[in-house]
């Protein structure tokens, strides 16, 4: 008697927990977003931050086949790979490895779950984009290049969301397959303190106080915004002495937050970067082996010898600080 007592008892709770999920909505509610999620295996996940995914008005879609910056009759896969050159009207690919022979048949479909893309991703790769605004990166990598990123952060802080954390984005070589990358809207670092691009994207004062001069690239004065550190900053990347100017104030809040919030989803990445035996910042490629074993953020500088980015201004204790802050909020 008591063993029936009991099972009538769960199915009961059953029954009204079941009914009450199905009650709990009304058909056709509409399901409010706060503007700060981001999609990962179509869940969404809060950020805090500001964020447009390539499914909102002006965001990217880097699903899309076609240009997004020609006139749209010039768009269209044919006309493309007749312009530019492309290899593959694909912008990113599946995440293989090391998927088993049931895993690759499942999400060739796109059907990834949680559990499994957990399992996978264990990499947050951060890039400079040389190009100054997330605009021109995504005409960039989407048009021109046929590549793509995750995540894009502009001078405002504003993270755009090009594609599904599921997809393989195209974006750090042999890292594609277990990072997640994000391209940081920002013109670069140069071998000398007087390169043209510098003089053409900061106003220096005679106190070589710096300032963003993109009014004179664009018409919206909201992506104005003042840099973290003010003055040049001189380091060392690949063995090269580069200058750059600092990212600013909003880019690294909204970089805390998101790298905070992918640790959270993915507990793989680790809220570390690359260090020596003496905990500094290590400023070049690593080596196979410990690439191989590193789980946490990185630089593209880290993944591959031939680049910079996200060069020796970027402040990696501020955003895996901050990061690990949120985290224990």
């Amino acid at each position: 008697m008591s063993f029936l007592r009991a099972l009538l008892s769960s199915s009961f709770a059953c029954f009204v927990l079941a009914t009450t999920t199905l009650h709990a909505q009304q058909v056709g509610e509409q399901i409010e977003r706060q503007g700060d999620e981001i999609v990962v295996c179509g869940q969404l996940f809060h950020t805090t931050a500001p964020v447009k995914l390539w499914m909102d008005p002006g965001g990217y879609d880097a699903y899309r086949i076609e240009r997004r910056f020609v006139p749209f009759e010039k768009s269209d896969w044919d006309t493309t790979l007749a312009e530019a050159k492309l290899d593959s009207p694909n912008r990113y690919g599946i995440r293989k490895e090391p998927l088993t022979p049931d895993e690759l048949e499942q999400v060739r479909g796109g059907g990834w779950d949680l559990p499994l893309l957990q399992k996978v991703v264990d990499q947050f790769v951060m890039h400079y984009d040389v190009c100054g605004r997330s605009e021109t990166c995504f005409n960039v990598l989407h048009d021109h290049r046929g590549l793509s990123v995750h995540f894009m952060v502009d001078v405002d802080g504003t993270i755009y969301q090009t594609l599904d954390l599921k997809e393989r984005a195209w974006h750090a070589t042999i890292s594609n397959t277990r990072s997640i990358g994000v391209e940081i809207a920002h013109i670069g670092a140069y071998r000398s303190a007087d390169a043209e691009p510098l003089k053409k994207w900061y106003q220096v004062g005679d106190d070589g106080i710096a300032q963003l001069k993109l009014l004179e690239h664009t018409s919206d004065p909201s992506l104005n915004n003042p840099l973290a550190r003010p003055k040049i900053v001189e380091g060392t990347i690949q063995g090269t002495k580069l200058y750059q100017y600092d990212f600013t104030e909003a880019q690294y809040d909204s970089l805390i937050k998101l790298t905070a919030t992918l640790s959270r989803v993915f507990p793989k990445i680790k809220l570390n970067y690359p260090r020596d035996e003496e905990g500094q910042l290590i400023p070049r490629v690593l080596p196979k082996e410990d690439w191989q074993d590193f789980q946490g953020v990185l630089g593209h500088y880290h993944i591959q010898k031939n680049k910079t980015d996200p060069g020796p201004a970027f402040d990696w204790e501020k955003v895996i600080g901050g990061a690990k802050e949120l985290v224990k909020e």
